[in-house]
């Protein structure tokens, strides 16, 4: 099957936009000075389930026939994807199976709960996670929604980038961060069809480089247990991602952890809002390279806000990610 067009992606937003927010592009003259450039962030962390996964969650969902949505659907997430299908699952009236790592955040645990899904615990790898959830279709029959690696899924994800490129024109680059590639997809789709001459950028931890790598080698390198503080971008590229990564994005920039930590400080100090460690990625990866973006106006994905409060990442006890 051939990769999301742009027509995909409006189809995705006229079916998504009764149930999820437009939301806000915000500014901030501290991080402009910071960086040296003009930057404008796209707030999905305000967004419904606390991240842009139920774009392609709602997406694919409500996409579903009778017969593929009556026997339920299921994933396996570390949290964002496992909410936003609990939610679409729930706005459609249909049961959702979630497979999640057994050291998922408590935060995003309590979320997908109280959406309505059925969590089944998993140890943290990727092979525990598809040896488990390939258990529960075998038991359950349910319609499996991959987190990243579905053009439904990619096609929603690419609409948070066409609200951005309506309400910001003219943008030199945009940024977000990149894990398994959905939201990094379908931004590259998005942004290269509606303006050709921004640069497409993403960032993702040090400890977690797959992404760069796979990048590197022309080929996909999955990712091996991986140790960062942002959970939601240890998962690997995949197989309809990874073309569209290749073809589109210009560079994959890595960050060190203490570098993402304190992007995400300064994000919740200077702009008063919450988001999580894999959003503040992106921020992390900017001002490292402020020489290349001096004066450029730039595009920034803020990917989810879903932090557990009791244990933030710039407390002193916190030896270990």
């Amino acid at each position: 099957m051939d990769a999301p067009a742009l027509k995909n992606i409006w189809e995705a937003r006229r079916k998504i936009e009764p149930f999820i927010h437009r939301t806000p592009v915000l500014t901030c003259r501290a991080m402009d000075d910071m960086c040296g450039a003009r930057l404008f962030f796209k707030c999905e962390n305000f967004q419904k389930a606390g991240a842009f996964k139920i774009r392609g969650a709602c997406n694919t969902v409500f996409s579903l026939d009778s017969k593929e949505a009556g026997r339920g659907v299921a994933t396996h997430s570390s949290g964002n994807h496992a909410a936003a299908l609990a939610l679409a699952a729930r706005w459609r009236g249909i049961k959702a199976f979630v497979v999640m790592p057994e050291n998922t955040l408590a935060v995003k645990k309590k979320a997908v709960a109280g959406y309505g899904a059925e969590i089944i615990y998993c140890a943290p790898t990727l092979e525990s996670r598809e040896e488990t959830l390939a258990d529960l279709v075998k038991e359950r029959q349910p319609t499996v929604i991959h987190p990243y690696n579905d053009h439904r899924i990619i096609a929603g994800q690419g609409t948070a980038a066409l609200e951005l490129c309506d309400d910001v024109k003219d943008l030199d680059m945009v940024i977000t961060p990149v894990g398994g590639g959905g939201l990094l997809s379908g931004t590259a789709l998005t942004v290269s069809e509606l303006s050709p001459k921004t640069v497409i950028m993403a960032a993702e931890p040090e400890q977690a480089d797959d992404a760069f790598r796979s990048l590197q080698a022309g080929r996909i390198i999955p990712s091996v247990n991986p140790r960062t503080i942002a959970d939601g971008l240890r998962t690997s590229l995949g197989e309809l991602t990874f073309p569209i990564i290749q073809r589109y994005v210009r560079e994959i920039i890595t960050v060190p952890e203490t570098d993402i930590i304190q992007a995400m400080r300064i994000i919740w100090e200077r702009m008063k809002i919450i988001v999580e460690p894999s959003a503040a990625v992106t921020l992390g990866a900017l001002t490292a390279r402020r020489s290349d973006i001096n004066g450029k106006r730039i595009g920034v994905i803020l990917s989810g806000g879903n932090v557990d409060l009791d244990d933030l990442p710039w407390k002193a006890e916190r030896s270990t990610f």
